[in-house]
C-alpha cells in the first residue's frame, strides 16, 4: 500500500525539519536533512514520531 503523493509533498522530518524521501520497498520514510532518521510506514500510514524513528 502506497502513500498519497499529496501527503508526501507536505511531510517534513519532525526532528530536524529536513526533506524526506519515501522508500516503498522498505516501508520507511528517510530524512535527507541533518538527522537522517528513518520513520516506519505501517499499512500505508507514516508514523512520524521521533520516538518511533530509527536513529542512524
Amino acid at each position: 500500500m502506497g502513500i498519497d503523493q499529496g501527503l508526501l509533498d507536505i511531510l517534513i522530518c519532525p526532528n530536524c525539519h529536513g526533506e524526506i524521501e519515501y522508500l516503498p520497498d522498505e516501508a520507511k520514510i528517510v530524512c535527507r536533512g541533518a538527522c537522517g532518521y528513518r520513520y516506519p510506514v505501517n499499512d500505508g500510514i507514516p508514523v512520524m514520531l521521533i520516538d518511533e524513528a530509527e536513529k542512524p
